[in-house]
């Protein structure tokens, strides 16, 4: 499969959405669950932090893409590229954030924690491997770098959290 046609900031834009999205999702999930909140608090804190923060990205990245888009060529651009921009930012952190969150919703928050960590883990693995696809650069070397990396933030947010 050919991905040479996929514009750069697309591919930014998701790769972005899901790392931002499994990291603070997690970091914030695993904070409130440490901290004794029952399940149906973390679920509605979960959802209301995925919505407006998808939303928030989303509108960054249109606004950043826009501006970029502009200083590159030095006129002011359509905004059509820019605002699918944002809509693939939307997408990917929204959908990406419901992984952390859906152990919540049907395990005990003591089970849920962990299996919501390991998920966020296997996530980013396997973002390593769409990313190497994409790029057309070593499986296992990248896969393992977004793990490694995101799984470092990740742990900082548990931390935090």
């Amino acid at each position: 499969m050919q991905y040479k046609n996929i514009p750069v900031s697309y591919v930014r834009s998701f790769a972005f959405g899901v790392e931002d999205s499994l990291v603070s999702t997690v970091g914030l999930l695993s904070g409130i669950a440490i901290v004794g909140m029952e399940s149906g608090a973390i679920l509605i804190t979960g959802v209301i932090l995925i919505f407006v923060e998808a939303f928030s990205m989303a509108v960054g990245s249109f606004l950043s893409e826009h501006l970029a888009e502009d200083y590159a060529k030095q006129a002011e651009m359509p905004l059509r590229h820019s605002l699918f921009s944002g809509v693939v930012m939307f997408l990917s952190y929204f959908i990406s954030g419901l992984i952390p969150l859906f152990p919540y919703a049907v395990m005990p928050v003591g089970s849920a924690l962990w299996v919501s960590i390991l998920l966020s883990l296997a996530a980013l693995f396997l973002l390593g491997v769409i990313g190497a696809k994409i790029s057309h650069v070593n499986i296992i070397k990248n896969s393992l770098r977004t793990l490694a990396i995101g799984g470092i933030a990740i742990v900082i947010g548990v931390i935090v959290g």
